[in-house]
């Protein structure tokens, strides 16, 4: 039997590892670790660093970017106010002009009727003092006829037909101031 526990021993477990397996994978370990710390490592976080910059340097430049917008929205909506507050401005303007242009266009037609009213009112006196003059050249020289086929001579003496005809007129103009009194 105790040759059997040898050929037992011999064939060892494949699952545990042997003393210079331990070793030799220690020490490859060791190397591959050492490697990795002063190559691959430094790379690694340089590369990391480079990304880590970018990404930061990209949010700061979108604030910058965000912070430029947010000016310019700012300026637009102060402009926007500023144009809309002109519109305002020229509308009101505008509305006043319109009023004072009615305004004067209102008096220029009233001066205007007023200049046309007095022009009629002198035409008509002119033209009621020339039919005066000639009703009364008229009357006069009816009234001439008249008196003189009444008197049976002439009146042909200007300045005595003249002062008979004023007398003649300044009675028929008077007579309707004495008329009641004569009813009476």
């Amino acid at each position: 039997m105790h040759h059997a526990f040898l050929a037992v021993k011999a064939v060892d477990n494949p699952l545990i590892p042997q003393v210079p397996d331990l070793i030799y994978g220690g020490f490859v370990f060791v190397v591959v670790l050492v490697v990795f710390i002063w190559k691959v490592l430094p790379r690694l976080n340089t590369m990391l660093d480079a990304r880590s910059d970018a990404i930061e340097g990209g949010i700061k430049r979108a604030e910058i970017a965000e912070a430029a917008a947010e000016a310019k929205k700012g300026e637009y909506e102060a402009a926007l106010a500023e144009a809309r507050a002109e519109g305002a401005r020229i509308r009101d303007q505008a509305r006043a002009e319109g009023v004072k242009i009615v305004a004067e266009a209102k008096e220029q037609a009233t001066v205007e009727a007023a200049r046309v009213t007095a022009n009629a009112q002198l035409q008509i006196e002119a033209e009621r003092t020339a039919a005066l003059v000639s009703l009364r050249a008229e009357v006069g020289s009816l009234a001439i006829d008249l008196a003189s086929g009444v008197i049976g001579e002439s009146l042909s003496s200007d300045k005595r037909s003249k002062d008979i005809v004023d007398r003649f007129l300044s009675d028929l103009e008077t007579p309707a101031a004495k008329s009641p009194s004569k009813s009476k």
